[in-house]
């Protein structure tokens, strides 16, 4: 007597599941949506905070002393005696501040469109007025450069605002802040130089 045939749907329904699970894994990039939405609200965070700072340094500048108390305890400053006007210090600390929080700012921009654009989806701006010039060849290696070069950019601006403000710290946590500065100018040059030889030398290109 003959053996009976296997039915021949069985291995195409296994093929068929081996299908659905690169599908499934791919679809999964959809999971950072929330991260990206969630850094989207503190970017709001930050336009709200820049926003009242600049306002306790306008009202300071007529005068207002809560505001200027308000700016003084911001930037940790400290003076011999209680100040009743805005200084040049003053001034310059918090306007570095305030620089401080656009770079910030510009990162999380980096971070939200180039992150999306490489790893979850394509944002098609191509032929809008408005598209980044990075965004055309942006790709996980020159994303971590650039990211790299505006920690730089914002670990600078903390430094300077320590040196400007330099009575009220020691002088271990003066050269703590150097090293570290350091430590990521450096880490950039690697990322950078490690980046190029991947690429074969194109990455200065970007």
């Amino acid at each position: 007597m003959s053996q009976p045939e296997a039915p021949k749907h069985e291995p195409r329904r296994a093929a068929s599941s081996m299908r659905r699970l690169p599908s499934l894994i791919f679809a999964s990039r959809w999971l950072q949506l929330p991260l990206y939405l969630g850094l989207i609200i503190a970017q709001g965070v930050y336009v709200v905070h820049f926003l009242i700072e600049l306002e306790h340094l306008v009202m300071a500048a007529f005068g207002d002393q809560a505001a200027l108390d308000a700016l003084i305890r911001s930037i940790g400053y400290k003076a011999d005696a209680p100040l009743s006007t805005l200084n040049e210090t003053v001034i310059m600390l918090v306007v570095l501040a305030l620089i401080d929080v656009v770079m910030i700012s510009n990162l999380l921009i980096m971070v939200i469109v180039g992150g999306f654009e490489t790893f979850v989806s394509r944002m098609n701006l191509e032929g809008h007025p408005d598209q980044p010039e990075w965004l055309n060849h942006v790709n996980a290696s020159v994303l971590k450069v650039k990211l790299a070069t505006a920690i730089i950019g914002i670990s600078s601006i903390h430094l300077l605002k320590t040196f400007i403000n330099a009575a009220n710290y020691s002088d271990r946590v003066l050269i703590a802040q150097t090293v570290i500065h350091i430590a990521f100018l450096l880490s950039a040059m690697a990322i950078a130089y490690t980046d190029r030889l991947m690429n074969g030398g194109t990455a200065d290109k970007h």
